[in-house]
């Protein structure tokens, strides 16, 4: 096996031996500890890059790289398969690990005990569940992930955080039962958990024989909506998002986007041919469509930074769903996109709300709310007769107001930022479809993420408004540069995103292309063979020879 075919599980062992390291030590160290934790995601950031060398470059067959685990050939060993997409969501995880972590390091790092390890962990899971190709193994990769976000939801704990924490891991504990319960039912139907197996013996089911399959794929879909947060199963994410340390909130908006990426998977791997082609493409289309009506009308109807973010990553949920069960290779790319700008845009918002709510006390939030309700102006009698009215705005603050408008563009995708031009992609895909003309749902699509989007603005200038504005007396915070570093590179890589839109978007186009042909995957997966085992070169016995070499199974 060449070396750049181990990278595929670097990944996955990387943040496995740094989080095992990490755990023994308790208090102290924190700089020691954030070290190793920094190079290890660090390691990851360099390890996805090159991953996306080798897939962009038809290094490998196909663009597809596969690591056979313990040298079983599929369908019976364990398979991890990296393509564009999967390095794509690989960087796009190393990426927000990296500036979650820098955000931590003065702060919330330092509270826990074992915030590191827990890190480490979820990343380790993070990474599994976007490299597998098996079910059950994934089915792994997510309960590691939710472990270690069960103790990072309770990191510096406090009681709202204990009540949003106790309502995320009783939601997440029922998904992944029905994970389980339809894993088993898939497996009782087909005998396969291997992805690509499992979508060569689908395509050539017969109708009659598929019911028990389409229910177990049903029950096991509704494990993925969960953590995609599609109504009515997401009724649980603003308030967790609201609750949990800016860091660790981050990080939650990535997990949302892994329950969007294995439904894209599986579904245009496993149903995009053969006799059950095109099977909960509509429940993915509406199901989406209602989707963000619930994340728009819960951010006209909250005042809370915390949740309106909630509401934010749930409006992009929403449209990812819809965008998938929509079934328009076209379209995915213009998702694809979005995608990346939405959690982006999200993640870096919930790292500001920390920074904004050191300016919004209580007491200053009422007195802005009633000058906004009365009109209340300030006393111009105490300005002193020809001095200038203007005051100067201290660097923190301008800070905080910029990176909160960015902020603001990006998630209801205004110009001229990334968010208007996923937005803008979209529509051009609708308005130009692959076959047949606009229908019904795709102009009600574009109606949604029209409203959402203006819904959205309205709600972030309200907020913005009482924030920066209509508070008489604001004391400038105290920002530190590990603060104020991760934001800005957010906000500054969604500026790149605008900037460099043509080669991502021809880059998108070839991830697109590439999951849109499942026979593909079918073949590099199943196709590739374990390693020959070594040779005898010693003497095996008077009157024996050496025996040839032997073929693992």
């Amino acid at each position: 096996m060449s070396l750049p075919q181990h990278l595929v599980i670097v990944p996955i062992l990387l943040p496995l031996i740094c989080g095992a390291v990490l755990t023994p030590f308790t208090q102290g160290r924190h700089r020691f500890k954030f070290a190793l934790g920094y190079a290890s995601v660090l390691g990851q950031l360099i390890t996805a890059l090159l991953l996306m060398q080798q897939t962009d470059s038809q290094a490998w067959a196909g663009g597809i790289g596969v690591y056979l685990a313990a040298n079983w050939a599929a369908p019976f060993g364990i398979a991890l398969m990296a393509d564009r997409l999967s390095a794509l969501m690989l960087l796009l995880t190393a990426v927000l690990a990296l500036a979650a972590l820098n955000y931590a390091m003065q702060r919330w790092s330092r509270i826990g005990v074992h915030f590191h390890p827990l890190f480490q962990f979820l990343l380790m899971g993070i990474n599994g569940a976007f490299l597998t190709h098996d079910l059950f193994n994934l089915f792994v990769f997510f309960e590691v992930m939710l472990a270690a976000s069960y103790g990072l939801v309770l990191h510096g704990y406090n009681a709202e955080r204990l009540r949003a924490s106790m309502q995320y891991i009783a939601v997440n504990l029922a998904a992944a039962l029905l994970f389980l319960l339809g894993t088993a039912l898939i497996y009782a139907t087909t005998g396969t958990l291997n992805m690509a197996d499992l979508a060569a013996r689908i395509g050539a089911m017969p109708v009659e024989s598929s019911g028990l399959l389409q229910l177990g794929v049903t029950v096991l879909v509704l494990a993925f909506l969960v953590k995609a947060a599609m109504w009515p199963l997401g009724f649980w994410l603003p308030t967790t998002y609201a609750a949990a340390s800016p860091p660790v909130a981050a990080m939650l908006v990535l997990m949302t986007k892994v329950g969007a990426y294995v439904i894209l998977r599986l579904w245009l791997l496993l149903f995009s041919d053969g006799t059950n082609a095109g099977f909960g493409f509509d429940a993915l289309l509406w199901g989406g469509l209602a989707t963000i009506v619930f994340g728009a009308a819960g951010m006209l109807s909250t005042d809370s930074a915390g949740r309106m973010a909630g509401y934010s990553a749930i409006i992009s949920s929403g449209t990812l769903l819809a965008v998938i069960g929509y079934g328009q290779p076209s379209l995915v790319t213009a998702g694809l996109y979005y995608l990346l700008g939405s959690t982006i845009a999200v993640a870096a918002f919930l790292l500001l709300v920390e920074l904004i709510d050191r300016i919004r006390t209580p007491a200053a939030s009422v007195l802005a709310l009633t000058m906004e309700a009365w009109a209340v102006d300030e006393d111009e009698a105490d300005d002193t007769p020809g001095e200038p009215r203007g005051k100067g705005v201290p660097a923190a603050m301008a800070f905080l107001s910029v990176a909160f408008a960015a902020c603001a563009l990006m998630i209801a995708g205004l110009p001229p930022l990334s968010g208007f031009v996923a937005k803008f992609s979209m529509f051009h895909a609708l308005l130009n479809p692959d076959t047949g003309t606009v229908g019904a749902a795709g102009w009600t699509l574009m109606a949604l993420i029209i409203t959402s989007g203006l819904i959205t603005i309205i709600s972030m200038l309200r907020f913005g408004v009482r924030t920066f504005w209509a508070t008489p007396v604001v004391t400038p915070p105290r920002l530190h540069l590990s603060e104020v570093a991760p934001i800005t590179a957010l906000l500054l890589l969604s500026m790149a995103m605008t900037v460099q839109a043509r080669p991502l978007f021809d880059f998108l186009n070839r991830v697109s292309a590439d999951i849109h042909r499942p026979a593909a995957y079918i073949e590099r997966v199943l196709t590739e063979p374990a390693l020959p085992g070594p040779t005898t070169s010693t003497s095996a016995g008077p009157g024996l020879s050496p025996g040839p070499a032997k073929e693992a199974p």
